[in-house]
């Protein structure tokens, strides 16, 4: 049963990597539907990290919560530091200092 639902899964995964990666094909995609798929990453980032971010403590226990400034800390790194690999480094860096200090 589970080897099944791994072949479905792969199918459909290539199926669709298929249909919208494939340049031959004649695929034209609205550009109402291009404007949405833009927000995709930013809101699969945000259910990612979210629950992390707050950590079951809700709002009221963000003052004391390390992955809140670490968070700040990678936003302010993405923001001013224009190479994404050097970002993503010094983010770390700081995260781990952060959480070796608090």
């Amino acid at each position: 049963m589970i080897w099944l639902l791994i072949g479905c899964l792969m199918l459909v995964v290539f199926t669709h990597r298929y249909v919208l990666l494939e340049p031959r094909l004649p695929l034209v995609i609205p550009r109402l539907v291009r404007q949405g798929l833009a927000y995709s990453a930013p809101c699969l980032l945000t259910a990612i990290c979210g629950p992390i971010i707050l950590n079951g403590g809700g709002i009221g226990e963000l003052p004391q919560n390390p992955y809140v400034y670490a968070t700040l800390f990678s936003i302010a790194c993405a923001y001013f530091i224009p190479n994404m690999l050097v970002s993503v480094v010094v983010s770390l860096a700081g995260f781990y200092t952060l959480m070796a200090l608090w």
